[in-house]
């Protein structure tokens, strides 16, 4: 018995290890169509993702307070299956004439003047393993609030991982709603 204990906690260091290390470049010579290795399995099993580092610390906090609303920025969230990050030619519509004094304005300027998109880092979606065939315009029509899914964005600064979407999550609220609970509303 202590030696299958022992076994099964030198068996879960390895895989928790696996875990906090990097993505491994190279696929492994194992054959999977779910992972790239040990570690990416392990890190999703156990819902571990990095937290994204934003090139500019964009204030959500200040735009709400300012009377913007969320698809003023993420224009294609009531169109198609993404909210969409938005172009630095979207945050010039407004910047190009408020607040061009401020320190982070001037950095959303330069991105635009050398015609290059900021490289933000998406904070939410499913991992493509996860084969969840996500719409955001199906729950805008809902009028499903984005704070529901989002957290509440009026209080961050920069937007946090906040709410864990995972299939519970999503069970849950079509259940509340009254959406469909079939297995293909959301996987393919």
């Amino acid at each position: 018995m202590r030696t299958h204990r022992a076994a099964l906690a030198a068996l879960a260091l390895a895989v928790a290890a696996g875990a906090c290390g990097a993505s491994s470049p190279q696929p492994s010579s194992v054959f999977t169509t779910a992972h790239r290795s040990v570690g990416d399995a392990a890190r999703e099993f156990f819902n571990i993702r990095s937290t994204p580092r934003q090139p500019i610390p964009f204030p959500h906090k200040t735009h709400i307070a300012k009377k913007a609303v969320c698809t003023d920025c993420h224009e294609s969230v009531e169109k198609g299956p993404i909210a969409g990050i938005p172009s630095v030619k979207t945050c010039m519509i407004c910047h190009d004439q408020i607040a061009t004094d401020r320190p982070l304005i001037k950095e959303v300027a330069s991105y635009a003047a050398k015609g290059v998109d900021i490289p933000w880092q998406r904070v939410y979606g499913f991992t493509h393993e996860a084969h969840v065939r996500f719409q955001h315009a199906p729950h805008v029509r809902a009028n499903v609030d984005c704070a529901s899914c989002h957290g509440d964005l009026a209080n961050q600064t920069v937007a946090e991982r906040v709410v864990d979407h995972n299939m519970g999550f999503c069970v849950n609220c079509h259940r509340q709603k009254g959406a469909s609970n079939d297995c293909l509303t959301c996987h393919y």
